[in-house]
């Protein structure tokens, strides 16, 4: 168990900027060398990584109580056990992800199935890491595992917001290659210095107005970015929810870091007859989770620093709204009660500006049709989506907030941004790198589409014409693809008609035979990339 000792942590000071330059050439020199791509070497910086977070959690505890008043608990929870999570996972799974992955059909036609096709994942170079203050060491080191573990060198830039923070920072790197990795203190003069060298990458969390000048800058030289934002998170409370949890849920997510949390709702839209009783269970939780006051409780984080102090209390003084619960501050302590504000307008400044701290607004509604459109009218892209209702309300509700993210592999996000993903051939033939299904899948038959992608394949696979019937089979590949037409219409039955060599529907007396007529060849391709399928039988 650490030792609860408090450790004297050194006193700010910031990297010359001068000394930046040479900082980022140290570490692209490095990654030149290729000692990065073995995976020995990962694996011992990312075991060095753990330890040092281990060794120095005492430190890591006392930066955060002194940054941000985060309790002893909390600190452990959110941000230590964690990253040791997350270098434990990677050790774990390592050598699983960095090998090749195969490809085969349908990825890779026949004709190109005998050389080898496979996809190599490469480490994209150099990164620069840029952290933001509410969790200073977790959302700094959590993308540093990912880069490890995928082979890349990476500078960390730590918010100058959580001096303390930083400073450990740089004696957690110091158990890891310093050749590969090195920590930058400083505010915009050496965050602008960085921006001025080439990265292969850069993360950033934060957020929108500094990401936004992150981005311009690396599109000057056409560095790809990952940017980590903040939003307006919406929650929705209906008449059959349990107010009662959701009262505390709620209230909880504005107490973890005094509500400093991008994923934490920014207002709440309850249905207008369960109002009073949700307000009322408000009330209860915060007595319960406060007895003796929250300015008394030894566990509630405070803002971190005077300027986002008066931003909050800005928003609170300007609402035009009823504060029905909190409403305390103390700007000499930056302190600011858990605050939940009734407004009328979704134009009060409580809604229209993010709070990312412990207040938040109510606002009635009369429909859930309603709470969905003001809350893609507010934001609609949330990071998070809060949903208390009954079952069909909350995946009625989480329908408008569904992300499709493709990769390229099956690797976890910790990795992705640092990978880029290669297919190899064992040849130099021409490739094709758009394989993908052709969009007259969308046509099989419902229960053919609820079979395993290889299972659906082999009912796919074209098979002798049956001697009875016509019909023609569809198949998603546009070099195989022919249609199953009865009567100018497509039917799902064909399919095992082909498969077994027998005509699965029989002939009706006023049915007309539909003749079988061969795809016409000049324009499979064409339709192939309009996305468009036949219908029916050419005339």
């Amino acid at each position: 168990m650490a030792d609860k000792t408090k450790v004297a942590i050194p006193a700010y000071e910031a990297t010359a900027v001068d000394a930046i330059p040479a900082i980022a050439r140290t570490v692209r020199q490095t990654f030149r060398t290729n000692k990065t791509k073995d995976i020995e070497w990962r694996l011992v910086q990312l075991r060095k990584l753990y330890w040092s977070l281990t060794d120095l959690s005492t430190q890591i505890q006392d930066a955060l109580e002194k940054d941000l008043r985060k309790c002893r608990f909390e600190s452990t929870l959110t941000e230590v056990e964690w990253l040791k999570n997350d270098c434990m996972f990677m050790i774990t799974h390592l050598k699983t992800f960095a090998k090749d992955e195969k490809l085969g059909s349908p990825d890779v036609p026949l004709s190109y199935s005998m050389m080898n096709v496979r996809i190599r994942k490469e480490p994209m170079g150099a990164v620069l890491i840029i952290g933001p203050y509410n969790y200073p060491i977790h959302l700094l080191l959590a993308p540093l595992v990912g880069a490890i573990a995928a082979g890349c060198t990476a500078v960390l830039k730590p918010s100058e917001m959580a001096p303390a923070s930083a400073m450990v920072c740089i004696e957690i790197l110091k158990a890891l290659d310093t050749n590969a990795f090195a920590v930058v203190n400083g505010a915009v003069a050496e965050t602008t210095a960085l921006l001025e060298e080439k990265w292969d990458k850069i993360l950033y969390t934060g957020g929108a107005q500094v990401g936004t000048i992150i981005a311009k800058k690396a599109a000057e030289t056409l560095t790809p970015v990952c940017l980590e934002l903040g939003g307006k998170n919406p929650a929705f409370v209906t008449k059959n929810a349990n107010l009662a949890l959701a009262a505390r849920r709620l209230l909880w997510s504005k107490t973890l870091n005094a509500g400093q949390v991008c994923m934490s709702q920014n207002y709440v839209l309850v249905e207008k007859s369960v109002v009073p009783t949700f307000i009322e269970h408000l009330n209860a939780s915060f007595k319960e989770f406060f007895p003796n006051g929250a300015k008394a409780s030894p566990d509630l984080s405070r803002i971190i620093n005077q300027r986002h102090f008066l931003r909050m209390k800005k928003m609170v003084d300007d609402t035009k709204g009823k504060i029905v619960m909190g409403g305390q501050m103390d700007e000499s302590d930056l302190f600011i009660e858990p605050t939940a504000v009734l407004v009328n307008s979704m134009d009060d400044s409580m809604v229209v500006e993010e709070s990312f701290g412990p207040i938040f607004s109510i606002y009635p509604v009369n429909t859930l049709d309603e709470a969905l459109n003001i809350a893609n009218a507010v934001h609609k892209t949330p990071l998070t989506l809060f949903a208390f209702g009954s079952k069909a309300e909350n995946k009625r509700s989480r329908s408008f907030l569904i992300y499709i993210y493709t990769t390229s592999s099956p690797l976890p996000s910790l990795l992705t941004p640092f990978v880029s993903s290669h297919k190899l051939t064992s040849s130099c033939s021409p490739q094709r790198d758009d394989l993908r299904r052709c969009d007259s899948e969308r046509l099989l038959p419902p229960r053919l589409d609820q079979l395993g992608p290889l299972r659906r394949r082999r009912r796919l696979r074209l098979g002798r014409l049956p001697r009875q019937g016509q019909f023609r089979c569809v198949d998603p590949r546009p070099h195989r693809r022919r249609d199953a037409l009865v009567d100018g219409a497509l039917h799902p039955r064909p399919l095992h008609a082909i498969r077994l060599g027998r005509a699965a529907l029989p002939a009706a007396p006023d049915r007309r035979e539909a003749k079988l007529r061969p795809p016409r060849q000049g324009h499979r391709r064409r339709d192939h990339l309009l996305g468009r399928s036949d219908a029916g039988p050419r005339r």
